[in-house]
């Protein structure tokens, strides 16, 4: 600006000095670079003094970081939604999707190893009913300004139940802050998926028993996080001198009832608890795997009558 009023200077103290007649021109010339210039100069002052006009509000949001999640539901603390309004300045306030592949609102997505996604959710309330999103009226925060900082806390919950590959997981959301004009920023979410499994059986029902070879089936079912590899395992049981390979179960008056637990329908590879030696092996797909346990009561046992009963434990190493 320093510039264009010196300049101005200059032509004032030319302009006032005489001239020749043959001058003229060149001081009309002179005059109108006058004006051209004090043009100029207000249109800069103008543009300077339009620029100065701040935002109705601000808003910043600190990222969220879920921690480590192994297939149980995380509902980690409220994260600080921070806005600053001009006293008596309605605002509204949303979150976007997010960028994960398919997100919704209702459904955001975190996004990992090969592109695997983790469903999480974003909730105005502690209770977390009510979903946060990005539609006026619908979904959104709403408030007044009141010339200082005001908190809205974002509650995030990651579902139960997704046993996905493990590794890191982010996500960036997109938040805003509308009212005579509209301010966005964007933070990061976060969650680490470490290996999991869970491992559920039912009961193996051999029926009636008669000194006939019987054989009996029960179906045990393995949820493991994808690509994570397992062993699962059956131990000895409770029977007084059990074995691998002849487990025993317990009737009246402390009698025993010896029978086999197999891996294989044809009763020939025996099921043990010994990794690397008579477990199954697998490799988790992020689904529920049923697995057949295949029971046999040996022929010619003939103990006392009644109910006879074991406990096996089945458990899966990863």
């Amino acid at each position: 600006m320093g510039q264009w009023i010196d300049l101005l200077a200059r032509v004032r103290v030319s302009r006032d000095s005489r001239r020749a007649p043959d001058d003229r021109s060149d001081f009309l010339h002179g005059a109108s670079k006058v004006k051209w210039l004090r043009t100029l100069a207000a249109l800069i002052i103008l543009a300077s003094l339009s620029g100065t006009a701040g935002a109705a509000c601000t808003i910043s949001v600190v990222s969220a970081n879920f921690g480590s999640y192994s297939g149980s539901a995380l509902d980690p603390g409220a994260v600080p939604v921070t806005i600053s309004c001009a006293s008596g300045e309605a605002y509204d306030v949303g979150l976007s999707a997010g960028m994960g592949q398919g997100a919704t609102v209702s459904s955001r997505k975190l996004t990992g190893p090969g592109g695997a996604v983790l469903a999480y959710t974003l909730f105005q309330d502690p209770g977390r009913s009510i979903v946060w999103g990005n539609t006026s009226g619908t979904n959104s925060e709403t408030g007044t300004g009141t010339d200082s900082e005001q908190i809205l806390n974002m509650y995030p919950r990651l579902a139960a139940g997704q046993f996905i590959a493990p590794g890191t997981y982010t996500d960036t959301v997109t938040a805003r802050v509308s009212s005579s004009s509209t301010e966005t920023t964007t933070f990061t979410i976060t969650a680490i998926v470490q290996a999991a499994c869970t491992v559920e059986s039912q009961s193996l029902s051999f029926g009636g028993y008669a000194g006939l070879e019987t054989d009996g089936v029960a179906v045990v079912t393995v949820t493991c996080t994808n690509t994570t590899t397992y062993n699962l395992g059956l131990s000895v049981g409770d029977g007084n001198g059990a074995t691998i390979t002849t487990r025993r179960m317990t009737g009246p008056s402390s009698a025993t009832l010896d029978y086999q637990l197999f891996q294989d329908s044809g009763r020939t590879t025996n099921w043990g608890d010994t990794v690397g030696a008579d477990t199954m092996a697998g490799t988790g797909t992020g689904s529920a795997q049923s697995l057949s346990i295949s029971g046999r009561i040996p022929s010619a046992q003939w103990v006392r009558p009644g109910s006879y009963s074991d406990v096996v434990i089945a458990t899966v190493s990863y």
